[in-house]
């Protein structure tokens, strides 16, 4: 059985319905560059030829290293229709892991730009390397892949098939892992990309969205996005890198109607001054939509005061597991949840597997949604399942009576001193409405006498208060709303810290800093 794309051609995976109108928008960068839907399609073409003429076919694997870009979306839309299976790689990656995660997938081909800044005489040195190309210039050693695409026919090939991702997690506790999506349908190919689409269709995508996405497309949500606004013949208003005042600029300027950021893009925004947030005319949002990481209660909130009732969240993961969805209303009634689960149900267990009753915190089990399993590691996807089918990325949280679900963390981020659970995503959300504050960690270091001491660690707008004094300031305002377990015992002020571009903060490097 084959699947029908958006526009019901069968004969073609991933088909783009921009193509009925091949003058309009496809992709507009925030510089400014434009490319059209029928540019598009010429672009996606060549990109197909020119993987088939590199030897890939059948379900090759193929990775690339590449900035927001038309690039970037051209060459993954072309893995997909010819059967591939597309690793896009984090742009932040070194030389070293990027040779883990190319070898860890067994990537055929290797595709980076020179706007990532790699170090391609470090990668080149690299064993067992597969064939690279570079994007964006020359590099001594490496094949042009715009030579190799320019020469190719605009025109499709023959024998399309429907392709799938293989994408890689942040690594937030530890090295990526590679994630296989597996079909729930028969003769469907699971995939990030496929699962979206009928997400985005309950959110009212359509041939008239025009999209902004100001995050890094080698991620699962903004990528799966940018390529479902793509399909259904939208325009997506793609941000080389986020800056405020910049997303509020192209809102404006191109009459956006969807938007979707995480909560730490919310926090940049609330604060800019009045003057400069409230200068530009975002009448045209119909729905901003958020996800990723948790949204202190706080900042919610003020996004609601500010842009009116039009803000909807959903919760899920790279896995695509699970799916909660809550709008305005919902949420004004129950501040603090993700809503709920709309791909089957939720189980909340305790550490023996039970279920727990309503209300009661434990490890978020999805009973239905996508398949998933862990490549290369059979032990972590047995820990990531449940003995009854369930799946679980560590997420820790309660139901309440109606089955609305309250995220508390992530299980391996649980820090426990002096016998008592503490939770660091409740310290992390007070942290950030602090008005000298501009982001925040909290994480557990070992400790003889407690097992572990609650240290934050955090970034102030102005540097120049990162004082000691400061910090006893700061442990005094937390302790006026925090039970004493809670509150820090140290505060380590950083002039940055190692937080995604999703919002996803690895704490692991945090701990490495002060030598935990």
């Amino acid at each position: 059985m084959e699947r029908e794309g958006p526009t019901g051609d069968k004969h073609r995976p991933y088909a783009l319905l921009g193509t009925k109108t091949p003058d309009k928008a496809a992709v507009v960068l925030g510089s400014g560059a434009r490319t059209s839907h029928g540019e598009l399609e010429h672009l996606v073409n060549k990109r197909e030829h020119a993987l088939r003429q590199c030897g890939l076919v059948g379900s090759d694997r193929f990775a690339f290293q590449l900035e927001n870009s038309v690039e970037f979306l051209a060459t993954a839309l072309a893995g997909l229709r010819i059967g591939l299976v597309v690793v896009p790689l984090s742009t932040l990656l070194t030389a070293t892991e990027v040779a883990f995660i190319v070898a860890d997938s067994g990537s055929r081909l290797l595709i980076v730009s020179t706007s990532v800044r790699q170090r391609f005489e470090e990668l080149l040195a690299l064993p067992g390397l597969p064939r690279t190309f570079v994007v964006g210039g020359e590099i001594e050693g490496l094949e042009s892949w715009e030579s190799l695409c320019a020469n190719q026919p605009d025109t499709p090939p023959d024998n399309e098939a429907p392709g799938r991702e293989m994408l890689y997690s942040s690594g937030t506790t530890g090295k990526p892992k590679g994630i296989v999506y597996h079909a729930t349908d028969v003769g469907r190919v699971g995939g990030v990309s496929e699962a979206v689409m009928s997400v985005a269709s309950r959110f009212g995508l359509s041939d008239e969205t025009v999209y902004l996405c100001p995050a890094p497309l080698y991620h699962s949500a903004p990528y799966a996005w940018a390529i479902a606004v793509i399909r259904l013949g939208g325009t997506l208003v793609l941000m080389e890198r986020f800056e405020p005042v910049q997303a509020l600029q192209l809102i404006e300027r191109h009459q956006i109607n969807v938007a979707q950021f995480v909560p730490t893009h919310f926090v940049r925004m609330l604060k800019l001054p009045d003057e400069q947030r409230h200068a530009f005319d975002l009448s045209s949002l119909d729905l901003v939509i958020h996800a990723a990481a948790p949204c202190p209660v706080e900042v919610k909130r003020n996004i609601i005061e500010w842009l009116g009732p039009i803000v909807s969240e959903y919760f899920g993961s790279s896995e695509q597991s699970v799916l909660t969805m809550i709008d305005t209303p919902q949420w004004l009634e129950r501040p603090g949840s993700v809503g709920r689960c709309v791909t089957g149900a939720l189980r909340i267990c305790d550490d023996f597997g039970d279920e727990v009753p309503a209300g009661t915190i434990g490890t978020v089990y999805a009973d239905g949604g996508m398949r998933f399993s862990y490549h290369n590691d059979p032990e972590r996807t047995a820990t990531a399942h449940h003995a009854k089918g369930w799946s679980t990325v560590g997420d820790v949280g309660y139901l309440d009576s109606e089955d609305f679900l309250y995220l508390t963390d992530r299980s391996s981020f649980l820090i426990i001193t002096g016998g008592v659970n503490v939770y660091p995503q409740e310290i992390e959300n007070l942290l950030v409405t602090h008005p000298t504050v501009a982001d925040a960690a909290v994480v557990g270091v070992p400790d003889d006498e407690m097992g572990e001491i609650v240290t934050a660690f955090v970034q102030l707008v102005n540097s120049g208060q990162a004082t000691p004094e400061f910090a006893a300031e700061l442990r005094t305002w937390l302790r006026g709303q925090l039970s004493g377990a809670k509150v820090p015992k140290r505060i380590v002020f950083a002039d940055d810290l190692p937080r995604l571009p999703t919002g996803k903060m690895k704490k692991h490097l945090l701990l490495e800093r002060i030598g935990a």
